[in-house]
């Protein structure tokens, strides 16, 4: 296992890496530590974020105490939208800006976290929204420097934005997702308690479980980090740096795991070891795609979140259309990695093996149908659906689908197959449905 020569020299490649991650306190009741860890991280006055549903839970009144016992002083932000927008990340900015806080806790799903993150920057470093964002659309500027203190704590399973320094905002006036990127916006501690994931519905489990799953399926099939560019100055190497060693220890650990226990977590919320592992999984599968980065299936589910029509998912809270973020990844999953395959036939079934595939008498032509029908079979048993026709696409979209994709172009460089336009659009159209 490990593929080590898919790392091989190339020219004017890198011939480095770099690796980034928070400290990571894991366990059940470790929620009740982020008091006393926020103290030791001298926060003596916290911006506590969370969002509207959670704003009553028992997870943030645990929270509250915590700090509150440590002599932690905290105002509470409870305005984050579901999916934020550069819209709602600029106003809790200016609660940030306006409430004297020294460091923050997070509490919540990725939009919380990642909410959090996008705030810090606006409040410290006040730009135009799309200043710190990659072309096409932003003006590829760096985050100038640190930003305060923040400890996030995850309370779904499968978002990994705890363990990453990047934020998925929504531009309101393009109506499409873009990665916010920088070392800077890496939380100083996350704390991963799986209770936490005890009372969240079954689709939100498998949801933000298969987000998990692809995270690590990309990294370890992403283009290894010896085919981006050589960088002259440490400074300029990208936290996205393709797939790399580190990458692969917790992709391949991430993959066992969801192959093992996404299902059990999806059907039974009472069954712990599966949610307990699962949670562990979404650490491990963003402390490897937070350093390697992902590939065409999130830069197609953008696609999807940017046209979608008339879907509702059940077990979601609020009201209007809406695609959770691991369902428009993974409807297109199984088309991508048929896609893909030929160019790291090796790496596909190993990602297929871990995933508990047998792979026994698979030959390297096999890989990319041996990966997808793992992931159609997961697909089936989660509740799914049925590719991009399950969330009301069709293959008359695919052409609108592909233009509104290629301005991921980091994502979409970091294939390992070179990709274009029309390859985005067939994999659309193959991706319609699967069963």
């Amino acid at each position: 296992m490990g593929c080590c020569h898919y790392f091989v020299a190339t020219e004017g490649g890198a011939d480095g890496f770099t690796v980034e991650m928070p400290r990571v306190t894991f366990g059940r009741g470790v929620l009740n530590e982020v008091g006393e860890r926020a103290r030791s991280r001298g926060i003596g006055r916290a911006a506590l974020f969370t969002d509207p549903y959670l704003a009553d839970s028992e997870h943030l009144a645990r929270a509250r105490k915590a700090l509150s016992d440590a002599g932690v002083d905290f105002g509470v932000y409870s305005e984050v939208r579901i999916e934020p927008t550069d819209g709602s990340v600029l106003a809790a900015a200016d609660f940030l800006k306006e409430g004297n806080f020294d460091g923050i806790v997070s509490v919540g799903g990725g939009s919380v976290i990642d909410t959090a993150k996008g705030a810090m920057v606006y409040a410290q470093y006040p730009a135009d929204f799309p200043t710190y964002f990659a072309p096409p659309v932003g003006g590829g500027q760096p985050v100038p420097g640190p930003v305060k203190p923040h400890i996030a704590c995850p309370t779904s399973c499968g978002t990994g934005s705890e363990a990453t320094g990047l934020a998925v905002i929504r531009f309101e006036s393009l109506n499409a997702k873009f990665v916010l990127a920088s070392c800077y916006l890496l939380p100083l501690e996350a704390i991963i308690d799986p209770a936490c994931t005890d009372t969240l519905a079954p689709m939100v489990v498998a949801s933000t479980g298969l987000d998990l799953l692809s995270h690590a399926i990309e990294c370890y099939t992403a283009r290894a980090y010896t085919r981006w560019v050589k960088v002259e100055k440490p400074g300029a190497r990208a936290m996205l740096q393709g797939a790399n060693p580190w990458s692969d220890l917790h992709a391949r650990e991430a993959l066992r795991i969801a192959g093992q226990y996404l299902e059990r977590a999806v059907v039974d919320a009472s069954d712990r070891e599966a949610r307990d592992n699962l949670s562990w999984a979404a650490t491990l599968a963003g402390m490897a795609f937070g350093n390697s980065g992902t590939h065409l299936p999130h830069a197609l589910s953008y696609g999807v979140s940017h046209l979608i029509r008339d879907f509702r998912p059940k077990d979601y809270p609020g009201e209007g259309v809406f695609v959770p973020h691991g369902v428009s990844v993974i409807v297109n999953s199984p088309s991508v990695f048929r896609f893909t395959a030929p160019a790291a036939p090796e790496r596909h079934l190993e990602a297929a093996q871990c995933l508990g595939a047998d792979v026994r008498d698979a030959t390297p032509e096999d890989a990319g149908e041996v990966v997808a029908e793992r992931i159609i079979g997961l697909m089936q048993a989660t509740g799914m659906p049925n590719g991009i026709g399950g969330v009301g696409l069709t293959r008359d979209d695919a052409a609108a689908l592909a233009e509104s994709v290629v301005r991921q172009r980091r994502a979409i460089g970091n294939s390992p197959r070179d990709t274009s336009q029309q390859d985005i659009e067939k994999i659309f159209e193959h991706a319609v449905t699967y069963w």
